[in-house]
């Protein structure tokens, strides 16, 4: 009896072994067999690779370098040709792979200690440190490739590319606004995991990342990127300024082929920045643009019969307007002056004497037919809506088309002041300012682009009289741009207050060049936007129009950026 009660207590556990494997295998199978992948082969990292972004000539902006990630699972250590069971010790391992990492064997070791599997040991390698990992073939060591986006450009580029953050998710700019053109399509990688749940050794090839033959190519050129970022930083030295801005755009396409703004970044290093500086002010940020604006005012005048070429007007230095009286910068009396001459003086009394001819509501729609008043037609992302007075207040005090009339109480973003001024260069169009050119395929090295968006706002001859106007100031002026390298330029200096607590502050102001190049047949327009310098005799043509000068020398020099016939000239 004895013998049989020992028994039955000694096949009790097999029993009951038994009819646990009966259970999972017969009736829980189908149903464990659906969760092992999914328990085995948990996703360990989803990515994206990204296609590169480059400039107009090929240059790279923004491209996806592989990495490499090394993990250890010391749980699997093993040599090639060990027996099976053997587990070579993290001393053992870090003999072997401490030289390839550029590590000592000592600090190696002390990493992989404390845990049996899934030990992250260093990343941010190149891929030929994997190849050398891999040829070790050490089990338990296994190699993750993963893209990192690379901005070999610095802050030249940043405020119009953006970057990425940590987790590769676009932050700002083109990374951000372009983010499904510039996507190759989201891949996972996996690894195994044992039942106790640890990371079992997966080797991944080095190929496991693949690009596609596109680039997101941009029409911005590096090379005067460059000498645009150069020259306003060297102003915004000089002049201890807020911020500044450097815009080259086609007068025909509405490509810019330069867009410098400051305050800027390091893409690469984007968490040192303030938040603020991830924006591109020159595009999302409005502004009175005072004088710059004079030469759109009077193409309207012209084509509202105002004023012809011969016109001419007496300043006398100030003009009451209602209770109101406007001045001239200095108090400066002119006299009777032609149109040229109130450019070249910038006479805020000739503008409003002209401007008040025109009725109110008139002078407001011819105001509003410019799209200020819209979100402008491009593909930088954030772009601002201007800002017009209300028509009902236009209308009631002429003191609102007084100061329209030279560029004080319209508010627009420098992007929208280039647009316009590129409508006067180009005989009256109102073109899309745009900077990305499309999908290149590297293997055909073509880019399929899209034909310019374009609205007529302005008559062709008016256009042509304000720019000779214009090029006839700039000379009178003795403006050292007038003509640069033999190349005729239009330019038109401004000097804004900045409106503070609904007051013009006298001690904040905007300075600005805009100018057209060459004035016989318009390619390019330039504007140079500083925002509060500081110090003495603070204007436009102190300020602004160096950058200019030194901006459009550098066009001259590169090669096929103006026309070449001009250079060989006078």
């Amino acid at each position: 009896m004895r013998l049989v009660l020992v028994f039955l207590l000694l096949l009790l556990p097999v029993l009951g072994l038994a009819g646990r494997l009966f259970w999972l295998q017969l009736v829980q199978g189908d149903v464990l067999a659906q969760q092992a992948p999914s328990r085995q082969m948990p996703s360990a990292q989803s990515f994206a690779t990204r296609r590169p972004i480059i400039d107009r000539q090929g240059e790279i902006l923004a491209w996806d370098e592989m990495r490499v990630r090394v993990w250890a699972h010391p749980v699997y250590f093993q040599f090639p040709g060990d027996r099976d069971g053997r587990q070579r010790s993290a001393a053992e391992v870090s003999q072997r792979l401490a030289p390839v990492l550029g590590l000592s064997s000592a600090e190696l070791e002390q990493r992989l200690l404390g845990q049996e599997s899934g030990i992250r040991l260093l990343e941010h390698l190149s891929l030929e440190t994997g190849e050398a990992v891999k040829a070790l073939d050490i089990s338990g060591i296994d190699v993750e490739i993963y893209p990192q986006r690379r901005y070999p450009q610095g802050e030249l580029f940043a405020n119009v590319v953006g970057f990425l953050n940590l987790e590769r998710q676009p932050q700002a700019g083109l990374e951000l606004s372009r983010n499904a053109q510039l996507l190759q399509g989201e891949r996972s990688l996996w690894l195994l995991r044992s039942g106790d749940n640890a990371v079992l050794p997966v080797h991944l090839s080095m190929d496991t990342i693949q690009d596609d033959a596109m680039q997101l190519q941009l029409s911005l050129d590096t090379r005067l990127q460059r000498a645009a970022h150069t020259a306003l930083s060297a102003a915004m030295g000089e002049w201890k300024a807020a911020r500044g801005a450097v815009m080259v755009m086609d007068v025909h396409n509405g490509e810019l082929l330069a867009l410098a703004s400051q305050p800027s970044y390091d893409p690469s290093r984007f968490w040192q920045a303030q938040p603020r500086q991830f924006r591109e002010w020159s595009v999302e940020d409005l502004y009175e643009p005072g004088s710059t604006f004079k030469p759109i005012n009077l193409v309207i005048a012209l084509e509202e019969d105002l004023i012809d070429g011969n016109s001419t007007v007496q300043d006398t230095g100030s003009v009451d307007v209602g209770s109101w009286k406007i001045r001239n910068n200095q108090d400066r009396i002119h006299g009777v002056i032609t149109m040229p001459r109130l450019l070249q003086v910038s006479s805020n009394v000739g503008m409003v004497k002209t401007m008040l001819q025109l009725p109110q509501e008139r002078y407001w729609q011819r105001l509003h037919n410019l799209e200020i008043e819209q979100v402008p037609d491009t593909d930088l992302p954030g772009a601002a809506a201007g800002q017009l007075t209300p028509p009902q207040v236009f209308r009631s005090d002429p003191i609102y088309a007084a100061t329209a009339s030279f560029g004080q109480g319209i508010a627009l973003s420098p992007l929208k002041l280039l647009q316009l001024h590129a409508a006067l260069a180009n005989g009256g169009w109102l073109v899309r300012p745009h900077v990305v050119r499309g999908l290149r395929n590297v293997d055909t090295m073509k880019t399929a682009t899209h034909l310019p968006r374009r609205k007529r706002i302005f008559q062709e001859a008016s256009t042509a009289t304000v720019r000779s106007w214009m090029e006839t100031a700039t000379t009178l002026a003795q403006v050292p741009v007038a003509r640069i390298h033999s190349y005729p330029t239009a330019g038109k200096t401004g000097t804004s207050q900045k409106a503070r607590q609904g007051r013009y502050d006298p001690e904040a102001v905007i300075t600005s060049f805009v100018t057209h190049l060459p004035t016989d047949d318009p390619r390019f327009v330039v504007l140079v936007v500083v925002d509060e310098p500081r110090g003495e005799e603070t204007y436009g043509s102190t300020v602004a129009l160096p950058v200019a000068y030194r901006v459009i020398d550098s066009m001259v020099a590169l090669d096929n950026l103006l026309l070449p016939d001009h250079g060989a000239a006078g």
